[in-house]
């Protein structure tokens, strides 16, 4: 049997694009580059045994979220610190804990996240992890690169992933 589960839903535009947040009664739970597919999102938590109600309203975690959004493009937030409701398997939850340690401008590869969460031979099931990443930009998956120093893979498009590295190479916050 499932749980119900209120999932509040508002969107910002941003220099990636339109950008849907989500966020539960307890915080933000995932960001959609593009608008969000609620029959996908629906299957999947069902998977989880949640399901969904969906409401388009404003929260006081979205309100947030898009604050911080906004701070982060405009080059004055490095760092995140809206409250979040991560929705994922332990293995997950320990990627994308290791995820939020890549500081701002700086990059890792898939090989430094497996060996970070003490387990180095787990590189593909790290990438698998990062390409579930629920929060896109807070959870900095788009700071993992090859091993050879390529941008490979990115939910939100490798030309996002660029422009977003490039923003955090150019901005020098203090």
């Amino acid at each position: 049997m499932s749980a119900l589960k209120k999932f509040y839903v508002q969107r910002v535009e941003a220099p990636v694009g339109l950008l849907t947040i989500v966020a539960t009664e307890q915080g933000v739970c995932q960001i959609h580059f593009g608008e969000l597919k609620k029959a996908h999102v629906s299957a999947k938590l069902a998977r989880a045994g949640i399901k969904p109600e969906w409401v388009e309203q404003d929260t006081e975690f979205t309100q947030t979220a898009i604050q911080q959004l906004k701070e982060y493009f405009n080059g004055t937030r490095s760092s995140f610190t809206m409250e979040l409701d991560l929705i994922g398997t332990p293995f997950q939850q320990r990627v994308w804990t290791e995820l939020k340690t890549i500081g701002y401008g700086e990059t890792k590869t898939y090989k430094e996240i497996a060996e970070g969460i003490g387990a180095p031979k787990a590189v593909r099931a790290v990438g698998g992890a990062n390409n579930q990443n629920p929060l896109p930009i807070v959870i900095p998956c788009h700071r993992v690169i090859g091993s050879n120093g390529a941008m490979v893979g990115y939910g939100g498009g490798l030309t996002n992933k660029e422009l977003l590295l490039s923003l955090e190479s150019s901005v020098k916050i203090s």
